[in-house]
C-alpha cells in the first residue's frame, strides 16, 4: 500500500519517529518528509541515513502553515510529535496542550484539507484514566481525533489512533536511566518497586502502527496486548545481566505517576474487537440525542475489566531478561 507513496512523520527525529523511518526504508515507499522543530536532530539524521528518499522540513505542528506546506502532496501522515514527558507536563501543562491538543488538531485538518489518505495519531496508554497532565493531554488528542473522524464525508482522509505502553530503551525511558547508573556504578532509583509496566519494543510499537494503517477504519483506536513487569523485576533483571551488584534506592513516587498502567478502559472493552494480537476500538458513533440510550444502558461495562499492566501476563526476572536480551540496544551495552 506505500509503494510509491509519500509519508510524512512529525516529530520525525525522536526515538519512535526513527523507528519508524527506519521499517519504511525498506520498503518501495516514494517519499520519507521528517517535520521537526530540531535542525540540529535533523542535520544529525540526514547525515547519517545519506538516502535521497528523506526529505527534512522544519516546522512546528502548534504551527499550522509550517504544516500545511509540508504536507503538500502527502499519502500518509503519522503523527508522534509530542510532549511526553510526565513530569515536564505536570509544570507546564499548558505547554502539553499547545502541542499534544492543538498540534494534533493542526496536523488533522492540514491532512483532510490536502486530501492525505490516512492519518495515524500516536498515543499512549496514560491517555486511559489519565491522572497527569500529559495523559490528560494526549486523551483529549484522542478526543479530537474521534470527533472529527465523524464530520469527515465518505471517501476523505482515514483518521485513527494507535496507543502504546512504555517503548523500552526509547529516549527518556527508564531502561537507559538504569544502564548509565549501573555504569557508574551508583545506586539504581526506583520510584516504587511494585509499579507494573507494559513492556514494548520500538519494532512491535512499528508493527502496530502498520497494523493501523492497513487496517483502520473512521476513528479507530488500535492497541498491540503486551506483557508486563514490576520496575522492581525490570531493574533486576538488568543488574543480572550486566553482572552488577549495585544498591536499590527507592525514592518515591513522581509527579503524576500510577502504580500501573492501562491500555484499554472497561468502557472501550464493551466493545472492543479482539483481533488476535491487537485490540480494535471503534468509534463511539452515538449523535447527540442521548434519550435514546438512557433506556438499555451498558450491562457488560459492569461485568468487564480494564485491561492493565496489573492484570496482562506478568513477565518473572527470568522472563524480563529474555526480552531485554531481544532489544539492539542490550545487546550493544553487553558487547561493551
Amino acid at each position: 500500500m506505500f509503494s510509491g507513496k509519500t509519508l510524512m512523520i512529525t516529530g520525525g527525529t525522536g526515538s519512535f519517529g526513527n523507528a519508524v523511518l527506519t521499517r519504511f526504508l525498506d520498503t518501495a515507499v516514494k517519499e520519507i518528509r521528517i517535520f521537526s522543530r530540531d535542525e540540529k536532530k535533523q542535520e544529525d539524521m540526514r547525515i547519517a541515513l545519506a538516502n535521497d528518499k528523506v526529505k527534512f522540513y522544519i516546522g512546528d505542528v502548534r504551527d499550522s502553515d509550517s504544516l500545511a506546506q509540508a504536507m503538500t502532496g502527502v499519502d500518509y501522515v503519522f503523527h508522534a510529535a509530542a510532549l511526553k514527558q510526565v513530569p515536564s507536563c505536570e509544570f507546564y501543562p499548558m505547554e502539553a496542550v499547545r502541542t499534544n491538543v492543538l498540534g494534533t488538531e493542526n496536523v488533522l485538518n492540514a491532512a483532510i484539507a490536502r486530501g492525505v489518505s490516512r492519518v495515524v495519531v500516536l498515543s499512549t496508554d496514560k491517555a486511559v484514566y489519565p491522572i497527569n497532565a500529559m495523559g490528560i493531554s494526549k486523551a483529549m488528542a484522542e478526543k479530537l481525533m474521534v470527533a472529527k473522524s465523524r464530520t469527515i464525508p465518505a471517501g476523505g482522509t482515514v483518521v485513527c489512533a494507535t496507543r502504546y505502553g512504555n517503548v523500552m530503551a526509547s529516549r527518556g525511558s527508564v531502561i537507559p536511566l538504569f544502564v548509565d547508573q549501573l555504569r557508574a556504578g551508583e545506586p539504581l532509583t526506583l520510584t516504587d518497586p511494585n509499579m507494573t509496566r507494559f513492556l514494548m519494543s520500538l519494532e512491535d510499537s512499528v508493527d502496530l502502527v502498520l497494523h493501523a494503517f492497513e487496517h483502520a477504519e473512521q476513528g479507530d483506536i488500535f492497541i498491540q496486548k503486551a506483557p508486563a513487569s514490576t520496575v522492581g523485576d525490570l531493574a533486576q533483571a538488568l543488574k543480572e545481566l550486566l553482572g552488577s551488584a549495585n544498591p536499590v534506592k527507592i525514592i518515591g513516587t513522581r509527579h503524576g505517576e500510577k502504580l500501573y498502567e492501562s491500555l484499554v478502559s472497561r468502557e472501550e472493552m464493551a466493545k472492543a474487537e479482539d483481533m488476535g494480537r491487537y485490540y480494535r476500538i471503534p468509534a463511539d458513533n452515538r449523535d447527540l440525542n442521548y434519550k435514546k440510550y438512557f433506556v438499555e444502558g451498558e450491562q457488560r461495562i459492569s461485568e468487564l475489566d480494564d485491561y492493565t499492566s496489573h492484570n496482562t501476563e506478568r513477565l518473572d526476572i527470568a522472563g524480563v531478561k529474555t526480552v531485554l536480551q531481544s532489544l539492539d540496544y542490550i545487546r550493544e551495552v553487553l558487547r561493551a
